[in-house]
């Protein structure tokens, strides 16, 4: 796995405090990355659990905890990322009362998440977890983010995870007004009701994350 190392990241820390803060004027005045991805974090790790333990009856053996840096590597590719020295912000949004992700490694927002970073030949990928406060529900705070993210010029490419069983549409519909000019790529576990952004199907990357390949779903 890709070692994290500590980076800080003042564009995502300011624009969330405010977001959680419900003031006005959240545009920040910090370069953006062009490419962002955006995950409810509770969402994407209940999807691992529940591929390792359809794979692990399937395969016969025990599947690991999905490695964070490949899943992210393979959302990147998928929302057309390609190798290059790029620079990638991602948002990982989590409930208040839960503290790590129980299927992914590294896995505790606060100490082994929040603030990190990684490189490799997609470019540096810097990590920000948030948890929703209780002034607010998930998604409405997902929302929010997503606006904001999409509202900033310097943002050419978004990929969201929301969690598509709970509030789809409402991502669907928040996305009418995006700019056409940029890319947004929404993942869900089956292809949903279109709108203007490309669509990806979440299992993929997880399952690259957990260690599954393909040649060994073959065998069975």
């Amino acid at each position: 796995m890709i070692n994290f190392v500590l980076s800080l990241n003042c564009t995502i820390f300011a624009f969330m405090n405010e977001i959680h803060n419900g003031m006005e004027g959240m545009e920040s005045k910090e370069k953006w990355s062009e490419n962002i991805i955006i995950a409810d974090a509770d969402y994407i790790d209940n999807v691992a659990f529940d591929l390792t333990v359809n794979f692990e009856r399937m395969l016969g053996r025990r599947i690991q905890k999905a490695d964070v840096s490949k899943w992210i590597d393979c959302v990147a590719l998928d929302g057309g990322l390609r190798e290059g020295d790029h620079e990638t912000q991602v948002v990982l949004i989590h409930s208040k009362d839960k503290a790590s992700l129980d299927n992914f490694a590294p896995a505790n927002f606060a100490d082994e998440l929040n603030g990190k970073a990684f490189r490799d030949n997609l470019g540096e990928f810097v990590i920000n977890a948030f948890p929703t406060e209780d002034i607010t529900t998930k998604e409405e705070f997902f929302l929010d983010v997503m606006s904001m993210v999409c509202a900033q010029k310097d943002v050419k490419r978004v990929m969201l995870i929301p969690n598509a069983e709970k509030y789809y549409d409402s991502v669907r519909m928040a996305l009418k007004s995006v700019d056409d000019e940029k890319r947004i790529t929404v993942f869900a576990m089956q292809p949903m009701p279109g709108g203007n952004f490309r669509q990806e199907i979440l299992g993929y990357s997880l399952m690259a994350a957990l260690g599954i390949n393909g040649e060994e779903l073959n065998e069975r």
